[in-house]
């Protein structure tokens, strides 16, 4: 069993840069693939960047490539989500999840944080 905690999360501005973290607990963090999601209101839970276990792939949704990364660090059982250039686009809830493999479907993820809000303020 994975407890996964997000933080970071606040009000910005347009054009400014966030960090989220994820920090996990409970398990073998390390062995599992790790996402982020986000769901703003009235709309469905949406892939916004993934990570192999070991780091060595990442892979991104196409509204947040080239703005967005993701990292991790298996020895803090941590994994990032650096923003940068953030846009009004960007506000939601923003969700950590762990996968058995790489994966940008929702229901392929086992084990989910329970969020931290993102306000992008233009």
């Amino acid at each position: 069993q994975v407890h996964l905690v997000e933080s970071g999360g606040g009000l910005v501005q347009v054009g400014d840069s966030l960090r989220l973290s994820c920090a996990a607990s409970g398990g073998t963090f390390g062995n599992y693939a790790a996402g982020w999601f986000r769901q703003a209101p009235g709309k469905e839970r949406e892939f916004v960047a993934g990570i192999s276990w070991t780091g060595a792939r990442t892979y991104y949704g196409d509204s947040v490539k080239g703005r967005f990364t993701i990292s991790r660090d298996n020895a803090k059982n941590t994994v990032y989500l650096q923003m940068n250039s953030l846009k009004p686009e960007d506000t939601a809830v923003y969700y950590c999840a762990a996968s058995p493999s790489t994966a940008t479907f929702p229901r392929e993820y086992d084990y989910w944080g329970q969020g931290t809000q993102v306000t992008v303020s233009s």
